[in-house]
């Protein structure tokens, strides 16, 4: 499948993959801020976004399509951004394509990942689509996130609920879970199902990784992203105390620096300026 792609600047390519419900537009933290150095691309993922699906699909087309896609625009390195769902993919993609995959940024994710979510209750969905609408019309309005925002689901989400974060939500977040199809729920949740568990095969990724992660994510818990970074052979690994599982439009500044000053030790910039200088 042909996949809906944000395509932004030169240089080496960085692959940034969203979660679930998610979109290319979700990940516009990261390509905004690493286009200035790099060509960032972020696709839809098939089911998602403006990558429709109508037929029940696996977990494993994902890769497929990501293939294709590395082929179509002959990527024969780069680096990975995966955030939640799209961390998991991207481990996938190092594990099947070692020469390709430079270097990993996992952030609110794990090899086998758990949550700890306690039970959704209907005034849950009540004030979620309450805050949902008004933070749509009224973004980050301090009333309603004081009001709803703190009743609702996003409680589970955010343990920062600040103006920029409901921004994010407004502009991103609500059009990702509205775009986000049946088909590719049912496949997230089949594989879920299966008890998806990588960890053995981690040693096998011998790339610079960088872990980050909310201490308060509850979909995908810290703990599962630390057993997920003490596998990894070359890992640095971050855990953000009052962060959660949408830690990127929380603290969007902290994270960009110490994904900046990784990229800077591990030389990825250099192979941008080598690129450059040989064409």
């Amino acid at each position: 499948m042909i996949l809906n792609l944000n395509i932004q600047g030169k240089g080496l390519p960085v692959l940034c993959l969203h979660g679930h419900p998610g979109s290319a537009a979700c990940m516009s933290v990261f390509t905004q801020h690493l286009s200035s150095r790099f060509q960032t691309l972020a696709p839809d993922l098939r089911g998602y976004g403006n990558s429709p699906a109508s037929e029940d699909f696996t977990m494993v087309e994902h890769l497929h399509d990501l293939e294709m896609l590395l082929e179509r625009y002959e990527i024969d390195r780069c680096l990975i951004v995966g955030w939640s769902l799209g961390g998991i993919l991207a481990m996938e993609l190092a594990l099947k394509f070692p020469e390709r995959v430079q270097g990993l940024v996992l952030i609110a994710t794990a090899a086998r990942p758990w949550g700890d979510h306690p039970p959704i209750a209907w005034t849950d969905y009540v004030y979620t689509g309450l805050a949902s609408i008004l933070n749509r019309l009224y973004p980050g309005w301090v009333w309603n996130i004081d009001t709803f925002g703190k009743r609702s689901l996003y409680r589970y989400l955010l343990q920062q609920h600040t103006p920029t974060a409901y921004q994010h939500l407004a502009d991103e977040g609500m059009m990702a879970f509205l775009q986000t199809s049946g088909v590719a729920d049912r496949a997230l949740r089949q594989a879920l199902s299966t008890r998806y568990n990588r960890l053995a095969d981690l040693p096998q990724i011998q790339c610079p990784v960088l872990v980050l992660a909310g201490e308060a994510d509850r979909h995908i818990t810290a703990q599962s992203s630390l057993e997920t970074a003490q596998a990894l052979p070359h890992c640095e690994w971050h855990i953000y105390p009052n962060a959660a599982h949408l830690l990127p439009w929380e603290i969007p500044t902290q994270l960009l620096a110490d994904i900046d000053r990784w990229i800077d030790q591990h030389g990825f910039a250099e192979i941008t300026d080598q690129a450059t200088n040989n064409l």
